[in-house]
């Protein structure tokens, strides 16, 4: 049958079973939207405040199911709009196929109104992109997209579109999407022997699991595999909720900010187990003292992660999944009873926790937050201190219950994503907790949740600073506070409500508490929770950039003059 390319685009997303868009409209994606009315029985679209935002609700969603999320943006400063979006979700390996288009085909590369060359612009941070100019090659190019965002290694595609191209007509025929299966080894099978025998060698074996085992859905072939090495095991900012962190044999995060015991046991241990994940500098500080002692065995999807940062002794390229079910065939179960009994000790002995006092700590209201939700809310984070304390004090149990950006560090992330899991998880509980710093950046999206009716909490911890770079210049800067005491004369409570939603303000865990259970018995509107913490708390532990992860700094002195 013969439809106009705007009708063509949105039948194809409907072939890729899309329900939902995030975006907003413009001159040059007219024709689209125009195409979206009359199928707005079919895909909801969601309107959000500014197309940064949109961006970041296609990853919240992406990430919290698995599925691939899509944005729509028009030309110019709509499509420009998106790009920190669309490197946050490529960076950490998000399926997310972002939508824009341009001027009409005979008016491209003129400086015509609204007119940017956003493939061009976004060739370096996504995994492909297409312009597309002809309405034929519509159908097409939004099955590759799919396709290719969701093979291998996942990632971000860019659709550019001429406005001549959605106007004009062309045959169209529906198809069933081609199945894409990831579930493949390229490594040889004498590869998952090596890596048998070198297991079954080990005396004092760590896993280190990231993000892939998340991606690969792979979390119960990751539980079987730690049972059968009976190894500890740490996981990175992207794999939290991969492995249950109330199991005993989590170590906690690894990294900059990690656990001490983490740091012990890749200090200690003779086999590091890399699964999914990429050895990034947040991960081992200085590559030249990382697991010194160790022999290193690397399994990951992507050949190019595999000797990038870190030269392991023994690779496996494949998905993380398919090779876990391998080894997990012919590994024959370990046993390292004095090594956990280590573990248990340095765990007691190094505790990461958060002084109590007076006024509410982090911990405190991260455990409240854990406390009132049972556990089970889908937990998104802005970039910053408050993101490393979620992590640090949040025990995530269960895959995708953990949004944030952990490659590009993207303040403003959180409630774009916030809003994106909530749409996509109707009956789950969804938290964001942001600095005072990141909700400056991002506070419009409020207005979203609430035209939605989405019950989203933010929680905001409102020190006053930007913490994490107010506790770099105090410990590398001679404690030069520069630009970063915020001093914003915001009031929240009232910015909140004139966007929509309830607020309350909290200086107690008490409050703290009592906010959280009015949060939760609204169902209808988001809640900020304005958080009031000290501006001298600090994450730890730390280790400062470049240095030896075996040695993080516990403790900081705080001049009571500052």
């Amino acid at each position: 049958m013969k439809l106009t390319g705007s009708d063509i685009l949105i039948e194809a997303l409907l072939e890729q079973g899309v329900d939902t868009i995030f975006g907003y409209p413009g001159g040059s994606i007219l024709n689209i939207y125009d195409s979206l009315y009359k199928y707005s029985d079919k895909i909801r679209h969601i309107l959000t405040a500014h197309e940064q935002g949109a961006s970041h609700a296609a990853d919240g969603y992406a990430r919290s199911t698995g599925k691939v999320g899509v944005v729509f943006a028009t030309s110019g400063p709509g499509a420009t709009n998106l790009v920190t979006g669309i490197a946050t979700a490529q960076m950490d390996s998000v399926p997310m196929v972002a939508i824009t288009c341009n001027v009409a085909t005979n008016l491209l590369g003129k400086d015509t109104f609204q007119e940017v060359d956003i493939v061009g612009v976004t060739m370096p941070i996504t995994k492909h992109g297409f312009l597309v100019k002809k309405p034929e090659d519509i159908a097409p190019t939004i099955r590759r997209a799919f396709k290719i965002a969701k093979s291998d290694r996942p990632g971000v595609v860019l659709v550019d579109i001429t406005k001549d191209a959605t106007a004009n007509t062309a045959e169209y025929e529906k198809q069933i999407p081609e199945k894409v299966d990831n579930k493949y080894i390229k490594s040889e099978a004498a590869c998952i022997e090596t890596a048998c025998r070198m297991i079954s060698e080990a005396e004092r074996p760590l896993i280190y699991a990231g993000g892939g085992i998340i991606i690969s859905n792979a979390s119960a072939e990751l539980k079987t595999f730690q049972k059968l090495v009976d190894a500890p095991i740490t996981l990175s900012l992207m794999g939290l909720g991969a492995f249950p962190a109330d199991d005993p044999a989590f170590t906690g995060m690894i990294g900059m900010h990690g656990s001490k015991t983490t740091a012990r046991c890749v200090r200690d241990c003779d086999l590091l187990i890399a699964v999914g994940a990429r050895f990034s500098d947040r991960v081992i500080c200085n590559p030249n003292s990382f697991a010194r002692n160790a022999k290193i065995i690397h399994i990951d999807i992507d050949a190019a992660e595999i000797g990038k940062n870190i030269m392991p002794h023994h690779s496996i390229q494949g998905d993380v999944g398919a090779v876990l079910d391998e080894i997990n065939k012919v590994l024959k179960p370990q046993k390292h009873s004095e090594w956990l009994e280590q573990i248990a000790k340095w765990k007691s002995e190094y505790p990461v926790g958060n002084p109590t006092g007076g006024t509410i700590t982090p911990q405190e209201a991260i455990e409240t937050i854990y406390e009132k939700t049972g556990g089970d809310a889908i937990v998104c984070t802005d970039v910053g201190q408050h993101q490393m304390w979620t992590a640090q004090f949040y025990p995530f149990n269960k895959p995708r219950h953990f949004l944030s950006s952990g490659g590009l560090g993207t303040m403003g992330y959180g409630l774009g994503a916030a809003i994106g899991a909530k749409v996509a998880n109707p009956d789950k509980t969804v938290v964001n907790i942001a600095g005072d710093g990141c909700f400056h950046m991002n506070m419009n999206e409020i207005s979203t949740a609430a035209k939605q009716e989405l019950p989203v909490i933010e929680v905001v911890m409102n020190n006053n600073v930007l913490g994490m770079v107010r506790q770099w210049q105090r410990l590398f800067y001679g404690k030069r506070f520069s630009h970063t005491t915020l001093d914003k004369k915001t009031d929240y409570e009232k910015v909140a409500e004139g966007l929509g939603a309830q607020a309350f303000t909290v200086r107690t865990k008490e409050e703290m508490e009592r906010a959280m259970d009015a949060a939760l018995a609204t169902k209808d509107k988001p809640t900020l929770i304005n958080c009031i913490i000290d501006k001298d708390m600090n994450v730890l532990p730390m280790v400062p950039g470049g240095q030896s992860i075996e040695e993080p700094i516990m403790e900081i002195q705080i001049d009571d003059a500052e």
